[in-house]
């Protein structure tokens, strides 16, 4: 069965990837969001940080007591900052 990059999207509450059962966002998950976002990295960013809440919230109800201190690099430090 093959899969598109539509249909990576994260599993809830383990926040994997339906399609290929990493940690989301995977690596085609990225280069959707970028596509889509191309031109609005600060729409990206606010779009990110609010999954990233999300996920830090269901992750931590999981497993109760666990850090969660990658979430930051995991979900946000991989989108390109331009400087003007």
């Amino acid at each position: 069965m093959s899969t598109s990059l539509r249909d990576h999207v994260p599993s809830r509450p383990t926040w994997r990837c339906r399609a290929c059962g990493i940690a989301w966002p995977c690596s085609p998950a990225k280069l959707l969001l970028l596509a889509r976002y191309r031109g609005d990295m600060p729409g990206l960013m606010v779009h990110l940080v609010t999954l990233r809440e999300e996920a830090a919230e269901q992750l931590a109800q999981q497993i109760p007591g666990a850090q969660s201190t990658d979430l930051h690099r995991r979900f946000t430090d991989w989108v390109p900052i331009r400087s003007h």
